[in-house]
């Protein structure tokens, strides 16, 4: 049985994943955090009404319960230290907050390769994105004009979404290299042409309604090609939270993507 501690429970990511931890037969939720819940049980809530697990105010009170693993749906001004606690701990977390920067993902890898703790960060759980991502980078060796175009509800903090900053990390490690457009082309309006991503351009669009969205939009001589996934449910990234929680406490380092793990 691994031990699983929630981060974030009250978001709707956080949700989604205690309810997926309740409902897994190998994981037991020992606890969640949440620095602004007042009650101190999730039965006190009406949506955990039979489930005894204690509601934790201070990250330094979780070391009591002896978590395996650390889920992390909160925000990026807190992720950070968040997932170092947890390694400095060996506590093995599986990271969904995206809006980390390069210094601070290397920072966090240097520390779980010193420590020897397994864990994950990814910037999309869902399998089918996982892939949408591969199938990208395969063709951004053949198509070098693109662009990407992601789409998700109006309350996601962090733009470009770090499924679209993976998306075009991975295509430029095989894309030729190339500033796409035209050399005297000239916004009219600041930023509309998106943000440039070594030659490629990101699009971000925030709306109520969306959930997860993102196109990736190849453009060839007389053709085109669109590769598009979209997550219409929050349950569709709890299969790739789920084997983060199974797989990292066999890891000895962090890792980042899903794709790691696949």
């Amino acid at each position: 049985m691994i031990k699983v501690l929630v981060a974030g429970f009250k978001g709707k990511m956080g949700a989604t994943a205690t309810k997926m931890v309740l409902d897994h037969e190998d994981f037991e939720l020992v606890g969640v955090l949440d620095p602004f819940e007042e009650k101190n049980h999730l039965n006190e809530l009406a949506e955990y009404k039979g489930s005894d697990v204690p509601i934790f105010k201070n990250k330094k009170e979780v070391v009591s319960v002896k978590p395996d693993v650390w889920i992390d749906f909160t925000i990026p001004a807190v992720a950070y230290e968040n997932t170092r606690f947890a390694i400095e701990n060996h506590i093995s977390p599986v990271v969904g907050t995206t809006g980390l920067t390069e210094e601070q993902l290397s920072e966090l890898t240097t520390l779980s390769k010193e420590l020897k703790v397994g864990g994950l960060i990814a910037p999309n759980f869902a399998v089918g994105a996982v892939l949408m991502m591969q199938f990208a980078q395969k063709a951004a060796a053949y198509f070098p004009d693109v662009e990407i175009i992601e789409l998700h509800h109006d309350n996601k903090l962090d733009a470009p979404s770090g499924t679209a900053l993976k998306t075009a990390e991975m295509m430029s490690e095989v894309r030729q290299k190339k500033t796409q457009g035209h050399q005297e082309e000239k916004e009219l309006l600041a930023g509309a042409r998106g943000a440039d991503f070594d030659g490629m351009k990101i699009h971000s669009v925030r709306l109520p309604g969306l959930i997860a969205h993102q196109q990736v939009q190849f453009g060839g001589v007389g053709e085109g090609l669109t590769i598009r996934h979209d997550s219409y449910d929050r349950s569709s990234f709890m299969t790739g939270v789920a084997l983060g929680c199974e797989k990292v406490i066999h890891l000895d380092k962090l890792v980042y993507g899903l794709e790691n793990l696949l």
